[in-house]
């Protein structure tokens, strides 16, 4: 997938990468069944090799009875990626060549892409498309400079609906050659559709971006983490020493639109906060696939009794789940923004004979209270929604976005300042029916497109306002205390449907 294929870094969040390589025929041997679950019961292991030699049986008889010669590759990875489409599960899928290339590609962070994290359902519908979704656009990517969101669907790639063509394919689509451009049609909420053309950059994920907030006598660190590669713990580190440094009194981390990562490294980052106790558990039927990450007093470097206020919304999943979990379970942290993405499910990549492989989600993970946010998400402590745009917004943005006036207003105005950001924002209002500050963020996004992206955007941002906020002028301790866990939370949910299930019985007797 486009930088992707991380979606929400699904492929790295777990993990383990098996070496495991074997032909066709040893894939539909018993033997390796047996190998790979030893628990398996002696009537099971016999119904498991019937069906293992129908597939043999039907293999070859398709083989050499089709009514056309067929390469023996394609029934293959029809069938491999039959079994795996079978689960039903999003995240286990069988990978061909390319997108094993993908993959790698996106472990070493070199590639030729359009920079947006995606995810494409497995059953389409009339009802429901499976349009291929953005978890997150990479930061100074092709598709972040575009103004690409999270939750935004591509409804197509170069003219070819999305809803019915294959993950591979997208892939093919939105990966390629640098500099070639790829023309996409995005969906934003219900009606709002509009085209945009990116051109493919060499995609370099960076992990994390950090300095001290520039609001008035505030010393307070903002360390946004993009995403968790074996670099993360490190660039955390500098963060914190950093902060050290400027006498830091308050801590931000942002962790919106991070799609996830290495469980490992997550696990490292947040050791830094957490001084003991289970960061993050993986529980699975299968033994070698559960694992307990725990913390220890002499990686802890974060000081004690520093406010941490973490950013969350729909683009936060995976490995970032991972961490913002285990920090409000401990109550460290003070959740603000909306509902992450929910995934807590993790995945193993297995590489198979002919360079392809499957990804198969091997066990799910559970914070440091013992729950599993899997299609649930984390909730903020402290809902702070984006606002929605009405109908006739939507009706200006779309014809602001196909006419790409700032696009063409900006290049003719090179080297805008933010006090022509704001006039020109100004003066877009009489044609345009959008708020200003709206305006003035989609301005200054393209007049960044040719320069560092800032670190963050106070005119527009309402939740890193409202964390801000928090740290200057709350008791954070006594705040931060009164939190309840998400097992806490869970079991408030669970009373309160109890409740309701027994209020609509009695309403119906």
């Amino acid at each position: 997938m486009d930088s992707s294929q991380k979606i929400s870094s699904p492929i790295k969040v777990g993990l383990f990468v098996f070496a495991i390589v074997f032909s066709l025929y040893a894939v539909f041997t018993p033997s390796l069944f047996a190998q790979t679950n030893k628990d398996v019961d002696a009537k099971s292991a016999a119904k498991v090799s019937q069906y293992m030699q129908l597939i043999n049986s039907v293999f070859g008889f398709v083989l050499q009875n089709y009514v056309d010669e067929v390469d023996p590759e394609v029934i293959y990875a029809g069938a491999l990626k039959g079994i795996m489409d079978s689960l039903e599960d999003p995240y286990s899928t069988y990978l061909d060549t390319t997108s094993m290339r993908s993959l790698n590609d996106t472990t070493v962070g070199n590639f030729g892409g359009v920079g947006l994290s995606i995810s494409k359902p497995v059953n389409s519908t009339a009802e429901k498309p499976a349009y291929v979704e953005v978890a997150s656009p990479i930061e100074g990517g092709p598709g972040y400079k575009a103004g690409i969101h999270a939750g935004d669907l591509l409804i197509s790639i170069n003219g070819t609906p999305t809803q019915d063509i294959t993950m591979d394919e997208v892939l093919g689509m939105l990966r390629g050659k640098i500099g070639e451009s790829v023309d996409v049609v995005v969906r934003r909420g219900k009606n709002m559709e509009f085209p945009v053309t990116l051109v493919r950059e060499l995609i370099e994920v960076p992990t994390v971006k950090f300095g001290m907030i520039d609001d008035k006598n505030a010393k307070i660190g903002y360390l946004r983490i993009i995403e968790f590669t074996p670099q993360t713990a490190q660039r955390v580190q500098d963060a914190i020493d950093s902060f050290k440094k400027n006498n830091f009194t308050g801590m931000i981390i942002d962790l919106r639109n991070n799609p996830g990562g290495l469980i490992t490294s997550v696990a490292d980052v947040a050791d830094k906060f957490i001084d003991s106790g289970i960061i993050v558990s993986t529980k699975s039927r299968i033994s070698e696939a559960a694992s307990v990450y725990t913390a220890t007093p002499d990686a802890t470097t974060m000081p004690k009794g520093i406010p941490i206020v973490v950013l969350i919304n729909k683009g936060s999943a995976s490995a970032s789940e991972i961490l913002a979990g285990a920090l409000k379970d401990y109550h460290l942290a003070y959740l603000v923004g909306e509902r992450t993405y929910g995934k807590g499910s993790v995945q193993q990549v297995i590489p198979l004979y002919n360079a392809d492989g499957v990804k198969l989600t091997m066990a799910r993970y559970y914070t440091p209270s013992d729950v599993n946010i899997d299609k649930i998400g984390i909730p903020p402590d402290l809902e702070v929604k984006v606002p929605d745009l009405t109908e006739e917004q939507e009706k200006s943005y779309v014809e602001l976005i196909n006419k790409a006036e700032i696009e063409k207003y900006v290049e003719e105005h090179p080297n805008m300042n933010e006090h022509d950001i704001a006039v020109y924002a100004k003066a877009l209002t009489y044609t345009y029916k959008l708020d200003e500050k709206l305006l003035r963020r989609l301005i200054r996004i393209e007049v960044e497109r040719t320069r560092e992206p800032s670190l963050y955007d106070l005119d527009y941002d309402d939740q890193l306002k409202e964390a801000i906020r928090i740290i200057e002028s709350e008791d954070f301790e006594k705040l931060v205390k009164s939190t309840k866990t998400l097992k806490e939370l869970q079991e408030q949910a669970l009373l309160e449907d109890k409740s309701l299930s027994k209020d609509s019985k009695e309403d119906n007797n």
